[in-house]
């Protein structure tokens, strides 16, 4: 997986955001967390749902009974960083609970049929973030 991620960081930094292959046309954004053990910088390609001016990502994790790493390194240390097209930016990651969480994981499996499909397959409640933009609004 991290030879995997690391040819997608790869081509969506040499193409200004964008991906081909299974990822041709979907959004994806760079998120870069420090590790919640170890401290060190993890970049993770994400897709991601633009709602009005709020960004989301959703730890789905193909709908596995587990939270992805990222997601922990979050939790831990809510200060990120997002790469988004060309564009580098600071946020810090909030977490949406209850009605709001289940009304934009709703938006996101009308954009994102897929999500739905990891959202079938495990029992825990998939996590929804917002990235808020430390310096400017989205």
């Amino acid at each position: 997986m991290n030879d995997w991620n690391q040819q997608i960081i790869k081509e969506f930094r040499a193409n200004g955001g964008k991906v081909g292959g299974s990822f041709e046309g979907v959004p994806l954004l760079l998120l870069i967390t420090t590790g919640a053990k170890s401290g060190q910088k993890r970049i993770n390609p994400l897709t991601y749902l633009l709602d009005d001016e709020r960004l989301f990502v959703f730890a789905a994790y193909g709908g596995s009974p587990t939270n992805p790493d990222w997601y922990h390194n979050l939790v831990a240390h809510p200060q990120v960083s997002v790469e988004l097209g060309t564009e580098q930016f600071e946020a810090t990651a909030v977490l949406i609970e209850g009605e709001e969480r289940d009304q934009i994981y709703a938006r996101e499996t009308q954009v994102h049929p897929g999500a739905a499909e990891y959202e079938k397959k495990t029992t825990r409640k998939i996590p929804v973030v917002e990235l808020v933009r430390r310096n400017s609004s989205c």
